[in-house]
């Protein structure tokens, strides 16, 4: 991809990074590309022709301990044996959440990998969409493995394990399985046919308007930015373009990513998911100086939309919390404002009191307009500059080209941030004022969590005496998050089944 990559989206240009296949971790470790397009041998990565041998059972794909009601198999279970790779990992008091074994036991013990697997799959039985769907693993030593694929969720789940990935992301659907794409004798047969379409909003986009953090650092106030960017991408979404399911997800530092998962979405090309970003993307031009919002009038039903949503963020969030024109900041805003008189009365104004807040120097325009002395102001520009001035600080500020590319990676949800800790974790849009990132759990917070439960409640046993097992992400405070997101889940796969059920009434005049 043309564009530069953030530590929030992994690159996705076949020139850029070596394609790799699963094989050993010392294998991986040891041996690096000669030249950014040379690929590792896939000797030691199992193919699909052989996987195909074994038959995939529905029962076989999650561990017994996931199991529910909602997906459960009618199958009877049958109780497999641990191995000393399945035993639970103890983690010291002192692991800090990059040590690998903190790691390998979130992956283990509480990462939702049955709900990840139907959420991708778009059904409780195994299908292209799973098997043919691209997986990238970063491991700890940086070494980046692409076009990973597996035929279950679990398989998923030991390599994560095996290879203590420090994050890994989800990619498109291809045509055939990305393990044999070598074996293709056509390279144009290998090709993405579907995806979610994503956005990504990272807090680095706002470094030029906020000013109480830059960076990679978040607090509270400026996260108020994410909050409105999602409040006004969310309603976009749905009521300009029909989408239904769309999941918010926390990128573990500083910003935010949606996936819109409808089966609409997923099939757009990538013209297509240029025109929706197209249609979201307002704030133009570089960090510094100049005006970066410039929307045609009348203004869109959208912007008008957005202006409605957006204004009293402004009034507390920006004017007060943040006061962007303190001090010399005050030029920019001086710069936004059309008329050359009004500009002058009030760099006067300002110069002779320079600790005059931000609240007080936006309030002075319109004293100063309304009060007949400038008599070549216009009313109607300036309350047009003054619509583009709230948009430019408030406004979403997207990576478009994260959006537009049908084979772009994204991180998964659930992962670990590798440089927080914290775990990615759904945000709820009708709570969404109430999320706090720093409140976010961390890996090593979530498994003290577990060893608290089960000191409380006599180890593996339920509270009651009962010997029904408890999945370790329900004692910790993961809890409602991945409630939150099986909910998600079922809501789509209820979807699902109900187009193909239509599908099915309507007939095929192909079939007999």
């Amino acid at each position: 991809m043309p564009h530069s990559v953030s530590p929030e989206a992994s690159p996705v240009d076949d020139t850029q990074l070596p394609q790799t296949s699963a094989q050993p971790l010392e294998s991986v470790v040891k041996e690096e590309p000669t030249s950014p397009t040379e690929d590792v041998p896939m000797s030691d990565a199992p193919s699909p022709s052989e996987a195909a041998k074994t038959k995939v059972n529905l029962e076989d794909l999650f561990d017994d301990e996931d199991s529910d009601e909602e997906f459960s198999s009618s199958v009877p279970q049958v109780k497999a044996e641990k191995t000393p790779e399945q035993e639970p990992i103890k983690i010291k008091a002192s692991s800090g959440f990059a040590d690998p074994d903190a790691m390998r036991a979130f992956y283990q013990r509480l990462f939702p990998f049955r709900y990840l697997f139907q959420w991708l799959n778009h059904s409780p039985s195994p299908t292209n969409d799973f098997m043919h769907r691209e997986f990238a693993f970063t491991l700890q030593n940086d070494a980046y493995l692409r076009y990973q694929s597996f035929p279950t969720s679990d398989l998923l789940r030991k390599q994560a394990v095996q290879m203590i990935s420090s994050r890994f992301e989800i990619g498109p659907v291809y045509s055939t399985n990305p393990r044999e794409r070598k074996s293709l004798r056509k390279a144009s047969a290998f090709r993405p046919v579907a995806k979610e379409l994503v956005f990504d909003i990272d807090m680095t986009d706002y470094d030029d308007i906020r000013t109480c953090c830059t960076g990679a650092n978040i607090c509270l106030s400026c996260w108020t930015f994410i909050t409105m960017a999602i409040k006004v991408v969310d309603v976009a979404l749905r009521e300009d373009f029909g989408f239904k399911h769309i999941l918010w997800v926390y990128s573990g530092r500083r910003g935010a990513h949606a996936w819109v998962c409808d089966k609409r979405a997923r099939e757009m090309d990538d013209q297509r998911r240029r025109a929706v970003a197209s249609y979201l993307e307002l704030v133009k031009g570089g960090a510094q100086g100049g005006k970066k919002v410039n929307p045609k009038r009348p203004l869109h039903p959208h912007l008008d939309r957005s202006l409605d949503i957006l204004r009293s963020h402004f009034q507390t969030s920006i004017l007060l919390e943040q006061d962007p024109w303190a001090g010399e900041r005050s030029t920019h805003l001086l710069d936004l404002l059309p008329d050359p008189t009004l500009r002058a009365a009030l760099s006067k104004k300002w110069d002779s009191a320079p600790s005059r807040p931000s609240s007080s120097k936006w309030a002075d325009i319109d004293a100063l307009a309304s009060s007949g002395a400038l008599s070549s102001l216009n009313p109607t520009t300036l309350k047009e500059a003054k619509q583009d001035i709230v948009l430019e600080y408030t406004y979403p500020r997207l990576d478009a080209e994260v959006s537009k590319k049908l084979n772009h990676l994204l991180k998964s949800p659930f992962c670990v941030h590798p440089g927080t800790g914290r775990v990615c974790v759904p945000i709820d849009t009708r709570k969404v004022e109430e999320f706090d990132p720093l409140g976010v759990p961390t890996v090593t917070q979530l498994l003290g969590e577990i060893d608290e439960w089960d000191r409380e409640n006599g180890g593996e046993e339920g509270g009651d005496g009962s010997q029904k097992k408890v999945p370790d992400w329900e004692k910790t405070s993961m809890k409602p998050y991945v409630e939150f997101f099986r909910l998600f889940v079922a809501g789509l796969l209820k979807e699902e089944r109900g187009g193909v059920k239509r599908e099915r009434e309507e007939g095929d005049p192909m079939e007999f």
